[in-house]
Formats: C-alpha cells, structure tokens, sequence
C-alpha cells in the first residue's frame, strides 16, 4: 500500500459490516449460515468419500468432481466462518490489510479455478460422448493429472496482477467494508486515490477467465448437441445427454452469478445487491453442487448409500 498524503490516517485494518445491520432476525440469519456452512462441509466430505471408496468410480469425470468438491469446501471455508465470528463479537470483524489482500487473492483463485475445472469437466464430457473409443487415449490418467494441475496452476496466478494493482492503491479511512469478506468492489469503493486503472485491470482478467472457459464449455457442448441430435433412438439420445445434465446445471447457476457480479467497470453498484448474489455462488452453490450431482447420477446415489450404511 502506498503512503498517504500529509495529514491522512493510513488505514491498517478493515471492518466487515456483514450482515450485522440486520437487528431484527439476528440469531435466524448467523443460524442459516452455520447450517449451510456445516451442510457444505458434510455433503462434499461423504461426495469425496463415496467417490474414493468405489472402484468403479475411479474414472476421469469422479476425479474431477472430487476437485470440484475440493474447491467448494476450500471456497466456502474461507469467507463463513470469519464472518460468523463477525455475528459474535464486534472484534471478529476486524481484519488487518494483509488477511483482507490474502482473503481476496485466495478467493479469486479458487473461483478462478472453478471456471478452469468446469471447462475441463465439459471437454471430458465431450470426449466421452463424441469421440467415445478415443476415450481412454485422450483422457487417461496422465492427461487428469495435467489438466487439473494446469487448472489449479492456472486459476493460482489469475489474481497476481488484481492483487498487485490493489497493493499499490491507498486506504484513509472509512475501513467499514460493506460485505461479508474482502471483495474487490467494495474495497475500491474505500479507496482514497485513483482506480480506474484498477477497475480495467479487474474487469480485463475477468472478463478472460469467463470468456476463455466458458468459450471451451460452449464449443464442447456444441459438439456435444451435434453428436446426440445424430443417435437414431430417443432412448439413446436421453442416456447420452442425461451425462451431461448435471454438469450443465452447475455452470449454468456458477457461470450466471459471477458473469453479473465481476463483468463490470463501476464500482457503485447496488450492494446490498452484491451482498446477495456473492450469498448465493460462495455459500448456496457449493451446497447445491454435490446434491445436483448425486441426484442425477444413480452411481453416485448408490455410492453414497454404501458411505452412511457403512458409517450407522
């Protein structure tokens, strides 16, 4: 950060206002919260357990969504829990300058790494579907490990240069951050000097995270509607697309909230607004992720039934 002009107060901690202003429905609201976060945690945990404990599970598209349960739990981790200390006392929702930059690069890079993984989930779809007996060649174990890692690698260096641009801006006061964790916007709103040039770099990196991602969910699914359209029976049809369907509905909603919430250049946007919609992708979707893939997969369903008969 750099310093202040004479006469203003460097700004060293921040304040994350949260949900505290809701008086009325306190105890209901940190409740909610705690369920879902405890809910995240258990759902991804027995996921990730069910899939590791069956053999015939051990296949490119259970490893991948054993790292996207992976990346939920880390995502959803990383921002409930200090802000339900926040409901408990005034001093857990201080947050020095350091953890706040740390909080928000931690966070652009397991999101960015989600939009990475998803498109590598939908090119294994497309692998599986339209070029079926190349399946083992093109995505072998080797390849999974390379895409993976290249997604991690990949989404890890995504919030260097965000980060870097944010380092350089200067904080004097307020340092009431009108979110529950450190997000970009509401913390260039708290900015003392010039962010324009901050604000183009944010939307820059976002907009090529999105748009080179979803270009490869696009460009796969495409393929993916041409093939199926071309399998003679109904019941052929239905059998090849119901693979996809799950993966299809966790885009659709993930896509959707981040394309409305970082594809933007203002910072004045509604925050209230923000508040909600960051609820629903770092809170409500990693809770909705593994029921979405279990109660579309009947292998899933009877993996996860072995998992809490062996546990009773």
């Amino acid at each position: 950060m750099l310093p202040p002009p004479e006469n203003w107060t460097l700004v060293t901690e921040f304040v994350l206002e949260g949900f505290t202003g809701i008086h009325e429905g306190h105890l209901p609201v940190f409740c909610f919260f705690l369920v879902m976060y405890l809910l995240t945690l258990m759902e991804n945990s027995i996921l990730v357990l069910a899939v590791a404990m069956e053999k015939h599970l051990h296949t490119p598209m259970y490893f991948f969504l054993i790292h996207l349960s992976c990346l939920d739990i880390c995502y959803t981790s990383l921002t409930v829990p200090k802000m339900l200390a926040g409901f408990g006392s005034p001093s857990g929702r201080t947050i020095s300058y350091s953890s706040c930059l740390i909080q928000l690069y931690l966070f652009t890079f397991l999101g960015s790494t989600e939009c990475f993984l998803l498109a590598v989930m939908a090119y294994d779809r497309y692998v599986a579907i339209c070029v079926p007996l190349c399946y083992q060649a093109m995505v072998g174990h080797a390849t999974c490990l390379l895409l993976t890692g290249g997604s991690w690698l990949a989404g890890f260096l995504t919030p260097a240069l965000p980060i870097y641009f944010m380092s350089q801006l200067t904080f004097c006061g307020p340092n009431v951050i009108d979110h529950f964790f450190c997000d970009a916007s509401p913390l260039l709103v708290l900015s003392c000097t010039d962010i324009s040039l901050k604000e183009m770099v944010d939307f820059l990196v976002s907009l090529a995270v999105l748009l080179v991602s979803s270009s490869v969910i696009i460009v796969s699914y495409t393929y993916i509607i041409f093939t199926v359209l071309k399998i003679p029976s109904l019941a052929g049809r239905h059998r090849a697309f119901s693979t996809c369907t799950a993966h299809l509905t966790v885009v659709s909603v993930f896509y959707g909230t981040l394309f409305f919430m970082y594809v933007r250049t203002k910072v004045a946007s509604s925050v209230n607004l923000n508040k909600i919609v960051s609820v629903f992708y770092a809170i409500v979707t990693p809770v909705l992720n593994p029921l979405i893939y279990s109660l579309r997969n009947t292998e899933v369903k009877g993996a996860l039934y072995k998992v809490i008969a062996k546990t009773k």
